[in-house]
């Protein structure tokens, strides 16, 4: 595993972090609402209708980022903008479309609210000492939000793994020059390159080497000392003039852990430990050069980052619901999951909460998405979801 380094907070997206975080304070950490409208004490709501509103009198307004100095009183409500701080006395806010102010001191609420319903209290999302990270997540937008809600500007984590990469082979010329025939343009160390930075490596493209044993030895010996992963494309199958194996095995302290698996394509993949480092030798063709990247590269490169392979992001799964998931008619609802394994199948777990929690969207690994037209889904129903 590769060791850590200290980076800016603006500079974590797709790292992995080294450490947990422990949240050293509540979040959020005080009470406020959820939407705007007008905060009350929700028993003096009880039974109201649209045909019998209850009356309270307007005693202010909250203004946003300051603690609120009124108070709300039996019979008395006070203006109340999204995500701010309830003020002593309240225990629920109206949401302004169930209301209508008659004058700048009374208000008719036409819905009843329960004590509190549209509101948010202190650890709601995470509470002061709880473990909010583990070391080995890979941050995204929601964690690097969290981070930021508990006041952190910086943050350890894995270094990113250095990957040099060689293409071998006399027929392999730079892709700037037009081929003669019988040569290929070098297609392998750029789109190698391009998969090891979108997986968050960093990618060490060290050229072309021909078919001659000192010169490969020399280049493999270049890639060894600026990589921590090192792939050589080409050279590895069975034949007279590749000479990948030879060059490998002759560095000291080398050991062949692998020649040759049982994947198609992909078959005549080497790796050599060369000390404390691999060295993948992978087909010369381009598509199984891809696929064994993707099947063994990148899990071995999520490995020394400190975290697990996962499913590309992005990329829709189909999972089994696992319970059932209601939904209004009439706009179309994205419910934020959690994946899992149970009985070899993959399980859609669902995760409830309000928007303005962004726990939900740590404890997700996606979302499905509810036609406009349904009412909901049933438990064990297959559901597409999408990565995030």
């Amino acid at each position: 595993m590769l060791d850590t380094e200290e980076i800016r907070l603006d500079q974590a997206l797709n790292r992995v972090l080294s450490e947990p975080i422990v949240a050293t304070e509540d979040l959020p950490s005080f009470t406020r609402s959820t939407v705007d409208g007008y905060a009350v004490r929700a028993r003096n709501t009880f039974g109201a209708t649209e045909s019998l509103p209850s009356l309270l009198e307007v005693v202010g307004e909250v203004v946003m980022g300051q603690p609120p100095s009124i108070e709300v009183k039996p019979g008395q409500a006070a203006r109340m903008p999204t995500g701010g701080m309830l003020p002593t006395g309240a225990d629920g806010v109206v949401m302004v479309e169930y209301t209508e102010e008659l004058d700048r001191r009374s208000v008719a609420v036409s819905r009843s609210v329960h004590p509190l319903e549209n509101v948010i209290q202190p650890g709601d999302d995470f509470r002061a000492g709880q473990e909010v990270l583990q070391a080995g997540t890979r941050l995204r937008a929601q964690e690097i939000g969290l981070l930021a809600g508990l006041g952190r500007t910086r943050v350890k984590v894995r270094r990113r793994p250095k990957v040099a990469i060689i293409s071998s082979g006399d027929e392999i010329v730079p892709v700037e020059r037009k081929p003669r025939f019988g040569e290929l343009r070098d297609i392998n160390s750029h789109s190698l390159a391009a998969m090891v930075a979108h997986w968050g490596g960093k990618p060490q493209q060290l050229g072309l080497v021909p078919d001659h044993l000192a010169t490969m030895q020399a280049k493999c010996e270049e890639a060894l000392t600026r990589g921590d992963i090192c792939l050589i494309s080409g050279g590895s199958s069975v034949g007279s003039r590749d000479l990948t194996l030879e060059a490998l095995t002759s560095f000291e302290d080398s050991e062949v852990l692998v020649h040759g698996v049982a994947i198609s394509p992909g078959k005549p993949t080497l790796l050599v430990r060369v000390g404390a480092k691999g060295f993948w030798g992978i087909p010369g063709h381009v598509t199984s050069a891809m696929v064994v990247f993707h099947v063994l590269v990148r899990p071995f490169m999520s490995y020394l980052s400190g975290d697990s392979p996962s499913l590309e992001q992005g990329q829709p799964v189909r999972a089994r619901l696992s319970r059932n998931v209601a939904s209004k008619q009439g706009r179309e609802d994205f419910v934020r999951v959690r994946l899992r394994e149970e009985d070899g199948n993959l399980m859609a777990e669902p995760i409830f909460g309000e928007s303005a929690l962004i726990s939900t969207l740590v404890q997700a690994d996606g979302l499905i998405g509810i036609h406009r037209h349904a009412e909901g889904l049933y438990a064990g129903e297959s559901v597409e979801v999408i990565r995030i």
